[in-house]
């Protein structure tokens, strides 16, 4: 009986670990989008210009922070992939995306129909433009055509240099002077210049202009001007799909709008996150 008891025990205990030994050798998540979709099988590679707080932005230490690095890391967490972040200024990345350097433009680009027809786009905040000087400027500004004749700095190659520039040119049809615009790479630039008296007034997106003034370095006179949606762009439908569904999960366990009560951004309205547009054809 004491031989036939030990003789069943050493048999549970290799059953066990055998168990355990091909429970370690599953994997836990299994990545749901092939690699011949990503350019490097199991990491997803994303562009990023941490200059944006509270979007994107780099801490004391040099760590990348904000809405789209937590965002992006629970994504890729639902899609069982590496998330890899490359840092660069936002003028390359759309040709870069295009020409497959990364598989991913993770930035908050603005939605256009111009651009979902050449990048896959999903939507998954929404933004607006804000107008703001230096503290003590003694310029007053109620509307935006109080910016006409003024040297005014931006961002360039973005959708707030687009959207003024339209708006300009409506000003002018009207016949009001035109605004000077001065573009930059960076917010830190722009605020540079009109420390320095090279602009009298400067335009962002509305969330770094609350962290300008917050960080009391800018005066904000209009806000939530020209709103429109933010998305993540794909250079492969079958990526851009895989992080819409992620999304989706995000919404649903509540991570999504945790992450945006934290940094204190927009939701996109309630509804499916999907590619919006109809991509490269």
């Amino acid at each position: 009986m004491r031989t036939r008891r030990l003789l069943l025990g050493l048999a549970g205990a290799i059953l066990l670990t055998a168990a355990t030994q091909a429970q370690a050798q599953s994997p836990a998540c299994k990545p749901v989008i092939g690699g011949n979709h990503l350019l490097e099988a199991g990491k997803w590679q994303m562009s990023i210009n941490p200059t944006l707080p509270p979007q994107q932005f780099v801490d004391s230490k040099g760590e990348l922070q904000g809405l789209n690095v937590e965002l992006a890391k629970a994504m890729a967490a639902k899609m069982c992939v590496e998330p890899v972040f490359l840092r660069m200024d936002f003028p390359p990345m759309i040709p870069g995306l295009r020409a497959g350097r990364f598989d991913t433009i993770n930035t908050g680009l603005f939605w256009t129909e111009e651009r979902s027809k050449i990048l896959f786009m999903v939507p998954y905040a929404q933004q607006a433009i804000s107008v703001y000087t230096l503290p003590d400027s003694k310029l007053t500004i109620t509307s935006f055509d109080d910016l006409a004749g003024r040297v005014v700095g931006v961002e360039s190659a973005t959708y707030q240099e687009r959207k003024s520039r339209e708006v300009n040119a409506e000003m002018v049809a009207r016949g009001l002077k035109p605004i000077d615009f001065r573009t930059f790479s960076t917010a830190s630039e722009t605020v540079a210049a009109l420390r320095a008296g090279q602009l009298e007034a400067g335009i962002n997106i509305d969330e770094t202009t609350n962290d300008l003034a917050q960080k009391k370095v800018a005066k904000i006179w209009l806000h939530g001007l020209f709103g429109t949606d933010i998305t993540f762009a794909f250079r492969d439908r079958d990526v851009a799909q895989a992080a819409a569904v992620a999304l989706n999960g995000l919404r649903a366990d509540g991570t999504y709008d945790r992450l945006f009560d934290k940094f204190g951004m927009t939701r996109l309205p309630a509804g499916e996150f999907a590619i919006r547009g109809t991509g490269p054809t």
